[in-house]
């Protein structure tokens, strides 16, 4: 089955092409991502309106290339996969409706995939995949949960953030410091440069049982010290590096209790903060020293793309799973634990 997956949920269109008659790295056929960050940054934020207008150009071209990539024609798709949600409801739309409009063109099978899901699964497109149970930490810009993975769509929230994602605290924090958007990714390369331990923050919620997050206060922090500081270049890297190395002592510290709680040693990281270096290094670190295991998914999937869509798809295909009618509907807010097993 060759299915073509469409992710439209925020600010990046991503499409891909899934062949399940291959295996590990090799089914993934070709996929391709365009970025809408240029056109967000003179806001310093993603602007939902013309997020939806940059997925209406962009979403067919880029189906072209991806099916030129892999080599097939637009005839030998046995089935379209999409995001339906969480997202923006204007861009998760432009996906559907292209999704749901080719698929009945094509007369074959659509289906909607969740989009924490499509990360979830996306490290499970390697060579040698986890089996679960294991528990798994999605960390993005919108998101920051802990969930115990019983077997695919059995999922059981352990603990999640009570207000900022991680990612979010990453790019807000940048904007404080004065870093440019998206400054999330440019306040861990600046990070690199810092001096470890000049800066030393809260590792919140960590002096207590419990598996929730809460990065606002830590925000806080990074702001006082900002604004009492001489704001130098290299005071700026080094608390850089104090805010980076408390976000991730903190979800380190936190994936330690997942697996405690749901006694298992086999983690899985996705979400767009999964590409942190410093984060990879130390869950490595931990699972090593608990003779366990931890996956990621390639760092270009870590972010939000076409892939993880069209693989998550295949596998609820696979499973008889599709839409039933062929309505062109969406779920921007949408609770991970109502879907059904495969």
């Amino acid at each position: 089955m060759k299915v073509l997956g469409i992710e439209s949920s925020c600010d990046e269109t991503g499409v891909a092409v899934y062949d399940t008659a291959l295996n590990g790295p090799a089914a993934l056929r070709a996929h391709a991502v365009y970025s809408q960050i240029a056109l967000h940054a003179q806001y310093g934020g993603v602007v939902p309106e013309l997020a939806s207008r940059d997925h209406v150009r962009k979403t067919l071209p880029l189906i072209r290339q991806t099916l030129e990539e892999a080599g097939i024609g637009v005839d030998q798709i046995d089935a379209v996969a999409y995001t339906a949600g969480p997202g923006l409801v204007g861009a998760l739309l432009v996906g559907a409706g292209v999704a749901r409009s080719l698929a009945w063109a094509l007369e074959v099978p659509a289906i909607g995939v969740h989009h924490m899901e499509g990360h979830l699964l996306a490290p499970l497109m390697d060579a040698d995949p986890p089996q679960p149970p294991f528990v798994a930490l999605l960390v993005s810009g919108g998101h920051t949960q802990l969930v115990a993975v019983e077997r695919i769509g059995q999922y059981r929230l352990l603990g999640e953030t009570l207000d900022d994602a991680a990612g979010e605290a990453f790019d807000k924090t940048a904007k404080l410091m004065g870093l440019p958007y998206p400054g999330g990714p440019q306040l861990a390369a600046l990070a690199e440069a810092g001096t470890p331990g000049k800066f030393r923050f809260a590792r919140p919620m960590t002096d207590r049982p419990g598996l929730d997050f809460s990065f606002s206060g830590l925000k806080t922090q990074v702001l006082l010290a900002w604004r009492d500081s001489d704001q130098s270049a290299q005071t700026r890297a080094d608390i850089a590096r104090g805010f980076e190395d408390a976000v991730v002592d903190t979800l380190v510290i936190k994936c330690a209790r997942a697996l405690d709680a749901a006694g298992c040693d086999t983690l899985i990281v996705a979400g767009g903060v999964g590409a942190n270096k410093r984060l990879r290094e130390k869950l490595q670190a931990m699972a090593q020293q608990r003779g366990g295991r931890v996956c990621f998914p390639p760092p270009a999937l870590c972010t939000d793309n076409g892939a993880m869509i069209a693989f998550a798809g295949a596998l609820r295909l696979q499973a008889g799973q599709h839409n039933a009618d062929e309505a062109i509907a969406v779920t921007p807010r949408w609770d991970m634990g109502t879907l059904p097993a495969v």
